[in-house]
């Protein structure tokens, strides 16, 4: 009889532990499972956003640098800057502080004067550019400048209107 009762107190045992293991095996793959898919879809909507925020940065910029001014005039025999100018300039200024590219100023004067005369005065136009743009924030070793005096004119004719378009810094 004790046998009998020992069998029975064993089998009851043994099915309850049985059960038990399973149930939790069970639940905690489950929730280690469903905690794992959250954080990988928390990361795939962190890696989605952090891809649409650049992208949103690189077209505001190409959108700022598109409205930019980038051909400076000046008037007959001078190297000085107009308020216009330098309000562009300004703009520039913001827009080259934030970035390590290089920029080239190239001055051009219109054909009066002499060769030497004109190249003497396309590099003050581009180094007047140059300066106010590092006074203004960004780096010098950035900034190339060179002079093509009349060399490369915008507009081919000797009328006022020619002469105008040729005596300009092209900032590139």
């Amino acid at each position: 009889m004790n046998t009998k009762k020992l069998l029975i107190a064993f089998f009851s045992c043994a099915l309850m532990v049985g059960c038990a293991s399973n149930q939790t095996d069970d639940s905690d793959q489950a929730a280690a499972a469903a905690a794992a898919a959250k954080a990988a879809a928390e990361q795939q909507a962190a890696d989605a956003a952090a891809k649409a925020k650049a992208a949103a940065e690189a077209k505001a910029k190409a959108d700022a640098m598109a409205n930019l001014k980038t051909v400076f005039y000046f008037e007959f025999d001078q190297a000085t800057l107009s308020a216009d100018t330098r309000a562009n300039l300004d703009a520039q200024a913001a827009f080259l502080k934030g970035g390590n590219s290089k920029l080239r100023l190239e001055g051009h004067a219109d054909e009066r004067g002499t060769r030497d005369y004109n190249m003497a005065l396309g590099e003050r136009r581009a180094n007047a550019i140059a300066n106010y743009l590092i006074v203004n924030g960004v780096e010098r070793y950035r900034i190339e400048v060179i002079s093509y005096g009349e060399e490369r004119p915008l507009a081919s004719g000797s009328d006022a209107a020619s002469y105008a378009k040729n005596r300009r810094v092209e900032l590139k």
